[in-house]
């Protein structure tokens, strides 16, 4: 007997669409009164931080740290000054120096990224480098760097005011040498102090450190690629000319939250909208740091992409430091560890370790320069988690500490960190983890690099530059006062967009400083399972998504430019750092 099929209609499991839910609760609801109540304190929050960012400005943007501190040495008093200065960490939490710190330790010099913002991000928290350094024993050392660097200060000033630190640090501590601990653009400063011409001793940390500026896949640094299209580095030059001589750090900055729209001008807003009752003293507290905006003077940025970022001259070993002396890296015999993650787009895996395979074409030559190098991955966390994230400090920063000893004993070679709870084989246990140093060769790497293409973009920006240099730039410097540069500072949309907000430039935002107020007294949220707050979430979680959709789609764009200009970078057989041709591939 033949049985007819029936078609039916299946109801789908998920929810309605969520712009539907949230009108049909209609104006008169409970979440419409709670929607509101959120949105006063959400733009009260925004009036605090604005406030937060004019008092410090006015205060001269002293570093943020957690802990207090004394001033060591201030480097703005040197013979060659330059706009640093020395801490030492005196109190963590309740506990002085002289309750955590073991002498017999090494010293733990902390160096923080001249990246845009100003110091403070390796220990503006308790859970950070400098606690857990703290927490094991170790003094800490702590450099800084003022809002206004020293005029005319060059890389090499900076250079000799870091060695001048070390120094100190080892006359106070001449039995154990210290461990330099480099974060982003710190990193490269603590590799010179390891690689000039009188090199430094003790193992070296660089945390989220690029130091390989070719390496990696085109779309795994879409800024690289932007900077190329712009022409190179006469666009920083120009921005200094306009700057009187001094480069906006917001222009940084504004760089980093280009990168990834949908997280930096989308989902930190959303996420304390949604939140806007537990999110607000965590948002302020990062944004107290994220808005403090120093300064680089012109040959700073103009030493940093011509020798870094575009020339790469640093793996290269062409840096010169100066006329007496050119960096080579191959000079390190320092033990480095290199803490990277597959989720940092600014300096992905690629750059912090394509050094390597360019230095040491093969284990074998690592094993025969008496080189120890261990590098460790995390799997997600951005490149501001691995400064700024607890959880972060309280494993992986801890577990670098806790194993300095053992890297030191380890045979030369290339080794890989890892860190699990239970393992086989030969580990070194700690209270709750364990570590482990597993043996690997340099081409287990498989760093990509293509010199040919961005050797063009090195020599395309030398020609811009040096017309820049010829025609435009004395114009601009002849136009240019310090009233037009702070004007040019103050009109930075880094700067309105959060200014905005506060009470000394918009009265109206008092109302809302009271209407707040009244809102916290008499405030009972909605639960977070009621169906217009969880169909709310998914409009602004589809509303990022549709933001990444777009950033996708210009990063896709601006490589295919790339590539028509300079060849077919991201889809061609390109040659890895070691010299063996590997196919790369678009990741998703």
């Amino acid at each position: 007997m033949n049985k007819r099929l029936r078609l039916t209609t299946v109801k789908p499991d998920h929810p309605a669409a969520p712009v539907a839910v949230i009108a049909k609760t209609g104006a008169n609801t409970p979440y419409s009164q709670d929607a509101f109540e959120r949105w006063v304190l959400f733009l009260d929050t925004l009036r605090e931080r604005a406030d937060n960012m004019i008092a410090h400005e006015r205060q001269g943007m002293p570093p943020l740290l957690d802990f207090d501190y004394e001033l060591l040495l201030d480097a703005r008093t040197f013979d060659r000054p330059a706009n640093y200065a020395l801490l030492r960490i005196t109190r963590a939490g309740d506990d002085c120096w002289e309750d955590c710190v073991d002498e017999a330790k090494a010293p733990v010099i902390v160096i923080d990224p001249r990246a845009g913002h100003g110091p403070g991000i390796g220990g503006f928290k308790h859970d950070s480098e400098v606690g857990m350094a703290m927490h094991e024993g170790h003094p800490v050392y702590f450099v800084i760097f003022f809002p206004e660097p020293v005029p005319g200060q060059t890389l090499a000033d900076v250079h000799h005011a870091l060695r001048d630190f070390v120094s100190e640090v080892v006359r106070r501590h001449p039995k154990t040498p210290p461990v330099l601990y480099g974060n982003c653009q710190a990193g490269w400063a603590a590799t010179l102090l390891a690689a000039d011409c009188d090199g430094l001793t003790g193992p070296v940390v660089l945390n989220g450190s690029p130091l390989s500026y070719w390496s990696g896949e085109a779309e795994s640094s879409p800024m690289r690629m932007l900077g190329a299209l712009t022409g190179g580095s006469w666009a920083a030059h120009m921005v200094a000319d306009l700057g009187d001589g001094r480069f906006d750090g917001a222009w940084l900055a504004q760089n980093f939250e280009t990168l990834q729209p949908e997280k930096a001008i989308w989902e930190k807003y959303a996420n304390l909208f949604v939140h806007a009752d537990t999110e607000r003293e965590r948002f302020l507290d990062f944004e107290r740091w994220w808005n403090g905006y120093y300064t680089l003077s012109r040959e700073e940025i103009l030493g940093i992409t011509q020798n870094l970022f575009i020339g790469n001259r640093l793996e290269q070993g062409e840096m010169e430091l100066d006329a007496h002396c050119t960096i080579d890296l191959r000079r390190i015999s320092n033990p480095i560890i290199v803490f990277a993650s597959e989720g940092d787009n600014i300096t992905p895996p690629q750059q912090a370790l394509g050094w390597i395979a360019r230095l040491y074409p093969d284990t074998d030559a690592l094993k025969a320069a008496g080189q120890r190098i261990v590098y460790m991955t995390h799997e997600h966390v951005g490149h501001l988690g691995i400064f700024v994230s607890g959880s972060v400090a309280r494993l992986q920063h801890r577990a670098i500490l806790e194993s300095l000893d053992a890297v030191e004993a380890l045979a030369p070679g290339l080794y890989e960190m890892v860190i699990d709870k239970s393992s086989d084989g030969p580990t070194r246990k700690t209270d709750d983890f364990k570590l482990r140093f597993e043996p690997r060769e340099v081409h287990d790497l498989g760093i990509v690099s293509d010199d040919a293409a961005l050797a063009q973009v090195a020599q395309m920006s030398r020609i811009n530059e040096a017309v820049y240099s010829t025609f435009v730039s004395p114009w601009l410097r002849a136009a240019t006062s310090p009233a037009s540069a702070d004007t040019l500072r103050a009109l930075h949309p880094m700067r309105w967009t959060r200014t905005m907000f506060s009470e000394r430039v918009n009265p109206w935002m008092a109302l809302i400083k009271s209407a707040a107020d009244t809102v916290r007294e008499n405030r009972e949220p909605l639960p977070d399972d009621e169906p217009a707050i969880l169909a709310e979430r998914v409009l602004l979680a589809q509303t990022g998504a549709v933001l990444g959709a777009w950033r996708k789609g210009r990063d896709a764009w601006v490589t295919q430019v790339f590539g028509a200009m300079y060849g077919n970078f991201p889809f061609a057989t390109s040659t890895t750092q070691a010299g063996q041709p590997t196919a790369t591939s678009k990741k998703e």
